[in-house]
């Protein structure tokens, strides 16, 4: 028996390789290496705001709807540090987003097979297995489960110019920046762009002028209704999975406020902290809002910025004046550098991965030896894809992919 191959090497550890090492702990004999460059776990670190939510149950937690019974639930978090009751008698009407971080660093500290401080330089495939070069040496595996998340979507009129004063909103924290007295600009219309609007008009230092600039015909809720939910099931995904590409494009643009949304409770704050600042403290022009705006330009220098916008309301300025700009812009998914060696071995459709019904990329290679991809496949499984509802669930896929057997019902 060769026992320095793993059955799998994971890289990436972030909540979807965290649910996929929480569900394959007490697999009797299998061998699983995750592999993360970071020192130790975070998630978004960037936008753990005090105040943020879940937009999810806190049933959707990284096994229970796979595993009810694992001791890595967030369930069996709360238990553990003392503060089950304490949480049922808060009432939250959605789990603090810290919270749930903090279950994930419980989950974490618990788990031998992951190494953090471990980043992959290069993955290769010959002689039988994947082949992950890092810093620490070499680990060989029989299956390779990609997990290292998305990437900024940052347009490119912005690209050349980011830096301490114009940057991404996944990184709001790690900048922290100044706001107080200052012309704020957040650019993007969905949840994280509310979140940091409503944390920066709530501060006891609020900015001179803070302006909201988004896309959309308006600031639109997350649509949380019954139905709305039942496109995160395992039903429907594979469903979705089935349709031909260009009906699964259009369903996607049309199921978009599912998970794309605003929390309405973050929009009502929103809205009464405008109303306060308009007609309690008099000044009108403290919070503003720009939807149906596209910023076409920028120019200026760092702390000087001048934003070009184009808009069918004839109300909107042609330009704004900033000193921060803060995008909200998404993310996108993107093959990690170090997948270079395979990446012309992987089929793709258009410009997309063609992924199975185990979540396994479609690729040249023996097909006894597989690629899964974890949070990546919004094009082929749809808007649950990067989203947490179906974490478990997927895992579960592909832990039962991976044996060969039903080790959880699917």
């Amino acid at each position: 028996m060769d026992t320095d191959l793993h059955d799998y090497l994971a890289v990436g550890i972030g909540p979807a390789n965290l649910s996929l090492a929480a569900l394959a702990h007490p697999v009797p004999g299998l061998r699983g290496a995750h592999l993360e460059r970071r020192a130790d776990f975070s998630w978004h670190p960037g936008l753990l705001l005090p105040e943020a939510t879940l937009q999810v149950s806190q049933f959707k937690d990284l096994v229970t709807l796979a595993d009810p019974t694992s001791p890595f639930s967030f369930l069996a978090f709360l238990a553990a540090r003392g503060r089950l009751y304490r949480f049922l008698a808060a009432d939250f009407p959605a789990v603090l987003r810290r919270e749930f971080d903090q279950y994930f660093q419980w989950v974490a500290g618990q788990l031998p097979a992951l190494t953090f401080g471990a980043e992959v330089h290069s993955v290769d495939f010959h002689h039988g297995a994947f082949h992950a070069r890092t810093a620490r040496g070499e680990v060989r595996a029989r299956h390779l489960v990609l997990g290292t998340g998305l990437t900024p979507d940052i347009p490119a009129a912005f690209r050349p110019f980011t830096g301490e004063t114009l940057f991404h909103s996944g990184e709001f924290l790690l900048h922290r920046p100044e706001t107080a007295g200052r012309r704020v600009v957040v650019v993007g219309g969905g949840q994280s762009g509310a979140e940091i609007v409503r944390h920066l008009a709530s501060g006891p230092r609020p900015p001179r002028t803070l302006t909201w600039v988004s896309r959309r015909p308006s600031f639109l809720p997350l649509d949380d209704s019954p139905f709305a939910n039942d496109l995160y099931t395992p039903d429907y995904v594979r469903h979705f999975h089935g349709l031909p590409p260009e009906r699964r494009a259009g369903l996607l643009e049309g199921q978009k406020y599912t998970s794309d949304g605003i929390d309405l409770h973050v929009l009502r704050d929103i809205y009464q902290l405008a109303y306060q600042r308009e007609f309690l403290d008099g000044d009108p022009d403290a919070l503003r809002f720009l939807p149906s705006c596209t910023v076409t330009a920028l120019e200026g220098d760092p702390g000087d910025w001048k934003l070009s916008l184009s808009s069918e309301d004839h109300r909107a300025p042609a330009a704004l004046a900033a000193d921060l700009v803060v995008l909200s812009t998404g993310y996108r998914y993107q093959l990690p550098g170090f997948m270079a060696p395979l990446a012309a071995r992987l089929r793709r459709t258009g410009e997309d991965l063609e992924v199975g019904e185990d979540f396994s990329v479609s690729w040249d290679g023996p097909p006894e030896h597989r690629i899964y991809l974890q949070n990546g496949a919004r094009h082929a499984w749809g808007v649950a894809d990067p989203n947490l509802s179906l974490l478990s669930w997927r895992s579960a896929v592909i832990l039962n992919s991976l044996l060969g057997e039903t080790r959880y019902p699917v």
